[in-house]
């Protein structure tokens, strides 16, 4: 503990701790709540909390169900209502706009007193004019990235192709160092 407090007192463990939170969000593309809750991610938390993350997970596409599932095991959820709101270890079910506070909350965990207080003055720059502070801030704007499946489905098949290849290389290899070594034993 003391050596935390001296790393932290260096300074060295700032740039870890002053990373953003990361939020998955688990929706179906029919689900009135989950617009609603994508709609506060998207016009409210990605400017008022600047370093956080988004990922936006379609449980309507067959092959991010595992992924969905692995968050409501997670959550210890037993329905499969969307939407599902992952920040670290918290989770919420379902949207209303009595949760933004608790959302705020959980995105903020994380955080340092810095992080905070700008997060406090942007959203009350959100509050006197939304549009002029996204218009000044249209970086943020499209921060919410859609998870692709598929991309991880191309991944692990260009990965099981290196490793065919790989085997197949050993393969031959031992094969060719068989011939050298038992093929000298037979010329004697």
């Amino acid at each position: 503990m003391k050596k935390l407090a001296f790393l932290m007192g260096l300074g060295l463990l700032t740039p870890y701790m002053a990373m953003g939170a990361d939020i998955t969000l688990y929706y179906s593309p029919t689900c009135p709540h989950c617009h609603h809750a994508r709609a506060f991610i998207a016009d409210r938390l990605v400017y008022e909390y600047p370093t956080i993350s988004v990922t936006a997970v379609n449980v309507m596409n067959g092959d991010n169900l595992p992924l969905f599932q692995d968050a409501l095991e997670k959550c210890d959820y037993s329905s499969g209502g969307v939407p599902v709101i992952v920040i670290g270890d918290k989770c919420f079910q379902g949207y209303a706009n009595f949760m933004q506070d608790d959302i705020r909350n959980a995105v903020e965990m994380g955080m340092n007193d810095d992080q905070k207080s700008v997060a406090s003055n942007n959203k009350s720059a959100l509050d006197d004019d939304a549009d002029a502070f996204r218009a000044k801030n249209t970086a943020r704007a499209n921060v919410i990235r859609e998870h692709d499946a598929t991309a991880n489905v191309e991944k692990k098949s260009e990965f099981s192709h290196k490793l065919i290849f790989f085997y197949g290389l050993l393969i031959v290899l031992v094969l060719g160092l068989g011939v050298v070594v038992f093929g000298r034993r037979h010329k004697k």
